[in-house]
């Protein structure tokens, strides 16, 4: 096993669980996470962190999806933890394995960042989606102040390959509305006490026109 398979097995997994389950982060999740209705899917769901802030009694059924083992390892076991049936399967938001018009709700937090190809998971959320559907999203990304983005420009190429393929620079709400969405913004701002270049978020709803 080479050093950076080693890391992506063993380190990243742990980084990733770590950093995305900070106070100010769970803060977050905690007001856009709640909302999920119906049929619900996660993009991302590797780890189980977002599962304390479902609320089971409005929830029909729950899936989701992620491409690392050892964290979709994590999120079956907190689904046991919490005990209730969860359809989690190992895949890419690129290719989701699920009908078209068959979620209510897709929730996705801090996953758009490291997707190979941002415009085809996005599209693929709108597929399974049923007319009036809703994603919940949380996301971070490119910075609208000018000295910030620069950074991220310079620092993202480093970046990738310490966290996943985390990107820093890619659109969020604009994203969305490109893909056919109708956007409604929750909030927008920097991370408290985090660095600036990685940490500009957007959070709010995104809906597949329709009934």
């Amino acid at each position: 096993m080479g050093l950076g398979t080693w890391y992506d097995a063993h380190v990243m997994p742990r980084l990733i669980r770590c950093v995305c389950g900070t106070g100010q982060v769970m803060k977050r999740r905690s007001a856009i996470v709640p909302l999920a209705r119906g049929d619900v899917f996660e993009l991302g769901c590797g780890g189980g962190i977002n599962q304390e802030f479902y609320d089971v009694n409005a929830i029909t059924s729950f899936a989701g999806i992620d491409p690392h083992g050892a964290l979709l390892e994590n999120a079956r076991e907190t689904a046991q933890v919490k005990g209730w049936p969860a359809d989690l399967r190992e895949g890419i938001g690129e290719d989701i394995p699920f009908p078209s018009s068959f979620f209510d709700t897709v929730v996705c937090t801090f996953t758009l960042c490291s997707v190979q190809e941002p415009g085809r998971v996005l599209s693929e959320m709108h597929r399974i989606l049923r007319p009036g559907g809703q994603v919940l999203f949380l996301e971070h990304g490119r910075s609208p102040d000018t000295d910030v983005a620069k950074w991220q420009d310079r620092i993202e190429p480093v970046w990738k390959r310490m966290a996943g393929g985390c990107h820093l620079t890619r659109p969020i709400g604009s994203a969305f509305r490109g893909a056919g969405f109708e956007v409604e913004p929750m909030g927008q701002g920097y991370l408290p006490k985090a660095p600036k270049f990685a940490m500009w978020n957007e959070w709010g709803v995104a809906r597949r026109p329709g009934i």
